[in-house]
């Protein structure tokens, strides 16, 4: 349990699911976990947790900031892995 003031929104879904973060006044919130960027949204509903009110964000998936995503198939025929090292 947190008593920091400052968190304002309610993650739901994905990794960090229940997390209460600060949003920043922003509309997305984006978390690196392991090389990806997961990505919640803002949604219209609040949620009480522990007497405070928070904003849900719901999760809306994961991104590979290398631009595929994971096991996608490359041009090669292989498959992309975005946590192996590219070895130059």
């Amino acid at each position: 349990m947190t008593t920091d003031t400052n968190h304002d929104v309610i993650l739901v879904g994905g990794p960090r699911d229940g997390a209460v973060v600060r949003s920043a006044g922003s509309a997305v919130v984006e978390i690196e976990i392991d090389g990806f960027i997961h990505k919640y949204v803002l949604t219209k509903q609040h949620k009480q947790r522990d007497g405070a009110s928070y904003t849900v964000f719901n999760y809306d998936g994961q991104i590979d900031p290398k631009g595929a995503q994971p096991c996608a198939e490359t041009p090669d025929g292989g498959q992309h892995n975005p946590i192996e090292v590219d070895e130059a």
